[in-house]
This record gives C-alpha cells, sequence and structure tokens, in this order.
C-alpha cells in the first residue's frame, strides 16, 4: 500500500495483465467505437474509418495467432510509424501473446534506428513504408538478430510481409480452430515492454516494463482521474512514448473509450472539433500555444474587457455551485471542438495563467509527473484536488520519499511500487546506480508539502552548483522567463566568467508576430535591448546568485525529443 491509499476518488477495476484488459473491453464495449481515423490518411476525400471493440478484439487475435504461428513465442518484435490502428494492434497482439514488443521512437535517424533495433535483439520489425530501406538493410547486418520484416502499408516486396495479409492468415487460421492464442500463458511479472529512454542523456537506457508494472499504473490511474465509454480521445503525442502509451492508447482502451487519430500537430484543432474529441493527452507547449492563440483572438475582436468580466461572473457562481462556462464560454469552447472537458498534461511545469485560463473557460487541466521507468505516472492531480504548481499527489500504490532534504525540504524524489520498473536490460552498472535500498532514484529534485503534493524544483543532472556551493535549478528561472507573452521558450545555462566564479547566461527563443505586436517593429538589437529590460525585473523576483547576467536571442527552436524535451545537452553544445 501507498501513501495516500485513502485519498482514492474511485475504486477502479483492477487488471493483472493486457489479456484480461483486452477481454473485458471487447466483452463490456463491443459495439463501441474503439478507433476512429481516416482511410489511407487522405485528408482531400476524407472517408472515415471506425472499428469497433469487437473488432478489435478479433484483430488482435487473428494478428497474434499468425505472429506465434511463425514461432515467435518469447520473441522480441520492433514497432515503429506513426500513431495508427495497426501499431495498436501490433502492440496488443504481440504483448497479449506472450512476445516482447519494443516500440521506437519514429522520429529517430536511421544511425540511431539501426542502433536501437541491433541492441534490442529483435527478431521481428514492423513499421511504416517509410523505414523499409533501413529495416532491410538491418535484415542483411549480421550484428542485428532480424529476421522477419512486416510493413503496415500494403507494399510489394518480396523480402516484405504485409500486415494485412498476416491478420488475413491469421484469421484463416481461427476460423480452422486453431487455439493456440487461448493456450498461452502470459506471466505478468516478466519482461513484456522494452523502451529506449528518449534521449534527453547522451546514451538511450533500455528499460524493461513488465505488464504487471503497467497494469498497475492504468488501475492507480483511474483512481485519480475518470474516464468514461462516452469519452473519444485524440492520441497526437508519439506513441511510442509511455506518457501516451499508457494513458491515452492504454487507459483509453481500458475504460471504453473512442481513440483518433490525429492527422499532426498543425491539425490539431481541426481534429478538435471534427472528432468531437472530450479529453486529450498534451505537453505544456502544445496547450500553452492554443492558450495565446485564443488569448490573441480575443484580444483582436477586442473582447477582453467583455470576457473579463464574464470570468468573474462565472466564477461567483460557481461557488455558488452554478456551473454556466460552457454556455458562457460556448464560442470559445466551440473554436477547440465543443466537447473537451478534460486535458491531461506532463513532460513539463505548466505556467499558472494557462491552467486558470483554460479552468475559467470549463476546461479542466490535470498534471502528471512520471518517468519511463515508472510506467510511466509517479503522480497526478485528482478530479477532485489539484494544486497549480504542484504535479500532483503520489499514485495510491506508490510510496514517494525525499532523499536527505536540505534545510527547504529539497532533494531527489525516490519512490517504490508495483509500477516501477524490472530494470535496465543488460546494464548492471546503471541498475546499481539507480536504485538505493530498494526505492527507484528518479534523478529529479523536489518536495513534498504536509498535505502530500510533490513539487519538482529540476533534473538533478541539470542543476548548476555555483562556486558558494549554491544550486541553481535552471527550469526554475525559465519557467518566469517563458512566462513572458512573445517568449516561445528558453535555456538558462553557466558560463565561467573568470576563475573564481560563474555567471547564469539565458538564451532565449521569441515568436516574431507575437513580439511585433507587442512591442513594435524593431530590429532584433533593439528587440534584445527590450527583453533584457523584461530580464532584470525577473531578476528582482530573485536572490542576487540566480540573476540572469547575459541573454541573446533567437527565433530558432531549440533541439527537441519527440515529446518536446529540451535536450540540454545538445543546446549546450552550440551555446
Amino acid at each position: 500500500m501507498g501513501d495516500n491509499e485513502n485519498r482514492k476518488v474511485y475504486e477502479p477495476r483492477i487488471v493483472k495483465n493486457y489479456r484480461e484488459m483486452i477481454e473485458y473491453s471487447v466483452k463490456n464495449y463491443a459495439d463501441k467505437v474503439a478507433y476512429k481515423y481516416k482511410k489511407n490518411g487522405d485528408l482531400k476525400h476524407v472517408e472515415y474509418v471506425e472499428k469497433t471493440y469487437e473488432q478489435v478484439g478479433k484483430d488482435i487475435k487473428a494478428f497474434a495467432t499468425e505472429l506465434l504461428n511463425k514461432g515467435l513465442e518469447n520473441r522480441k518484435i520492433v514497432v515503429i510509424g506513426n500513431n495508427r490502428y495497426e501499431w495498436c494492434i501490433s502492440y496488443l497482439a504481440v504483448t497479449s501473446a506472450n512476445m516482447i514488443i519494443v516500440p521506437l521512437d519514429k522520429a529517430l535517424p536511421n544511425n540511431e534506428i539501426e542502433n536501437l533495433v541491433i541492441r534490442s535483439e529483435a527478431e521481428v520489425a514492423i513499421f511504416d513504408k517509410k523505414y523499409i530501406e533501413v529495416m532491410k538493410k538491418l535484415k542483411k547486418d549480421t550484428n542485428a538478430n532480424l529476421k522477419m520484416l512486416i510493413c503496415m502499408d500494403n507494399i510489394k516486396d518480396n523480402d516484405v510481409e504485409n500486415f494485412s495479409q498476416l491478420l488475413q492468415k491469421g484469421k484463416e487460421l481461427l476460423k480452422n480452430d486453431d487455439n493456440r492464442y487461448e493456450k498461452v500463458k502470459v506471466n505478468p511479472e516478466k519482461m513484456s515492454i522494452m523502451l529506449f529512454t528518449s534521449g534527453t542523456t547522451n546514451v538511450p537506457k533500455a528499460v524493461m516494463l513488465s505488464q504487471k508494472n503497467i497494469c498497475a499504473n492504468l488501475s492507480d490511474f483511474a483512481s485519480w482521474v475518470k474516464l468514461y465509454p462516452t469519452d473519444t480521445l485524440l492520441s497526437f503525442l508519439p506513441i511510442h512514448h509511455t506518457f501516451e502509451c499508457t494513458v491515452t492508447f492504454l487507459y483509453g482502451f481500458y475504460s471504453g473509450c473512442t481513440v483518433a487519430f490525429c492527422d499532426g500537430l498543425k491539425y490539431i484543432q481541426k481534429n478538435l472539433v471534427e472528432y468531437k474529441v472530450s479529453v486529450f493527452v498534451a505537453v505544456p507547449l502544445v496547450l500553452e500555444t492554443m492558450y495565446k492563440k485564443v488569448q490573441k483572438a480575443i484580444h483582436d475582436q477586442g473582447k477582453e474587457k467583455l470576457i473579463s468580466t464574464m470570468v468573474k461572473i462565472s466564477n461567483s457562481l460557481l461557488k455558488c455551485k452554478i456551473d454556466l462556462r460552457k454556455v458562457i464560454f460556448k464560442k470559445i469552447l466551440d473554436n477547440l471542438g465543443g466537447n473537451i472537458r478534460l486535458v491531461l498534461y506532463g513532460a513539463a511545469p505548466m505556467n499558472k495563467e494557462t491552467i486558470v485560463g483554460f479552468n475559467n473557460f470549463g476546461i479542466e487541466l490535470v498534471q502528471g509527473y512520471g518517468l519511463t521507468e515508472t510506467s510511466p505516472v509517479i503522480a497526478a492531480e485528482t478530479d477532485k484536488e489539484k494544486k497549480p504548481g504542484a504535479v500532483g499527489l503520489a499514485l495510491p500504490s506508490l510510496n514517494v520519499k525525499i532523499d536527505h532534504p536540505d534545510e527547504n525540504g529539497e532533494g531527489e524524489i525516490l519512490v517504490k511500487g508495483p509500477s516501477v520498473m524490472i530494470g535496465y536490460y543488460h546494464n548492471d552498472e546503471e541498475n546499481q546506480k539507480a536504485f538505493i535500498d530498494g526505492w527507484f532514484r528518479t534523478g529529479d529534485y523536489g518536495y513534498i508539502t504536509e498535505d502530500g503534493f510533490i513539487y519538482v524544483t529540476g533534473r538533478k543532472k541539470d542543476i548548476i552548483v555555483l562556486q558558494n556551493g549554491k544550486n541553481v535549478y535552471p527550469q526554475e528561472i525559465e519557467f518566469l522567463i517563458n512566462k513572458l507573452p512573445y517568449v516561445t521558450e528558453s535555456l538558462v545555462y553557466q558560463r565561467g566568467k573568470d576563475k573564481t566564479d560563474t555567471m547564469l547566461c539565458a538564451k532565449i527563443v521569441y515568436d516574431k508576430d507575437l513580439i511585433k505586436e507587442k512591442l513594435g517593429e524593431k530590429t532584433e538589437k533593439e528587440y534584445q535591448e527590450l527583453i533584457w529590460e523584461k530580464i532584470k525585473e525577473i531578476n528582482q523576483q530573485l536572490p542576487v546568485f540566480k540573476h540572469i547576467k547575459k541573454i541573446s536571442i533567437t527565433t530558432e527552436p531549440l533541439i527537441k525529443t519527440t515529446t518536446q524535451k529540451v535536450k540540454r545537452y545538445e543546446e549546450l553544445k552550440r551555446v
């Protein structure tokens, strides 16, 4: 039992493995639409495809049966590609038939794909057609273990099997009473998912997760935040990433929701409208961009005063348990699809103004915090308890504590519980570093308040230690800089001023259109001077040792992972 067992908001359904989860949803939500997407991704001549839970169940069983027929039980299978139906079926078929899935980042360059496929020791790869050449090259590579290639798209190539044909073969086997899928016994405690860490550090580590790990996380999360079979989720974060995979894909399936696949980042708003999305999982950067667009539309229409008044009236009514936000702000909400009730987000801190702003319009924002190694959610706000600025409460079955807290109660966040990984694959050295007396070291610094809310102040490896021994968390200062309306992101780093001291510098990325709108047409030098004035104001809010002494400005985005985390080590090489 964890620290917060008694704070459960809902009594969740406990699932022990994927097979149990699939069988429950297929039986109980049989006629409900599980997946909705555009046929062949065609955005011009739109034809929608809908797959019910019953159809999904049949496809999982058929595809798994054919994989078992090819003698792949216990083997590792790579999957790489866009968020799509075939990806989901591959993942669920592989894992529920006692094979190991290795989801890879679709944005990786070919040399990294080659490296990770070799390291994973995978014998099969399932992929989008854009990866055909790299996979064919790997199949010939004697360092790789790859023996079979499966393309999610229909192509003609003698070296490559088609997903649709294998699915059909599986259906034929089932018609002839093939029952090997039923006979397979899945051990929920052994490695079922191998995930490579996202690469904000130099060498990705291979994380071993079991079905017990992820199922514990699903049941835990279900006791904090509820999804309903009437909900439609938009899947747009990369599905290989454990946050999107666990929360949108698996928790959506567990809850009987419909998952719609996004056509791409620039189509989010359009997809929210056309699929009538009620819940989506996002990162702060996406939400802050959306909120800035809403604010800009209000400003352009000269309605700032009116909206401000309506927010005050609406919030007064809320105190009397009268919620008219969906009525009062209907026009704003219609631009976001008209159906959004809940946004789940994680990966970075969020501007408080954005959280409060969305909430004022009737959209609940729930923050989560976790790592690949923890399946992933460690803490989250609940449907009842929220605190802007905190990452939430530790999930019911997890114990969380601070290691060697300083005078402010800050130290490394440690976690113990059923969703903590088995360990890193073939990496004893990192496994020894990762655990202390059975507790997993997150590498994040933070503190826990008396009421149990966890605050994350920064990554341990990113902390800047000054000559006087003071610790500076760059994220804390970046958060303040990013609140400037025309700043999209920033990077705080240290540079040696002389032999005895270091100074803090900031690289600031600004939005050309927004800065022009706020400050008028200027040269870059003039913009730099005006931003510097604002940095001086931020310095006044901070102790002297945290003052920024030098800035550089640019319109070029910082280098990021596919989940929009800044690759600090690569950026630091550039600056």
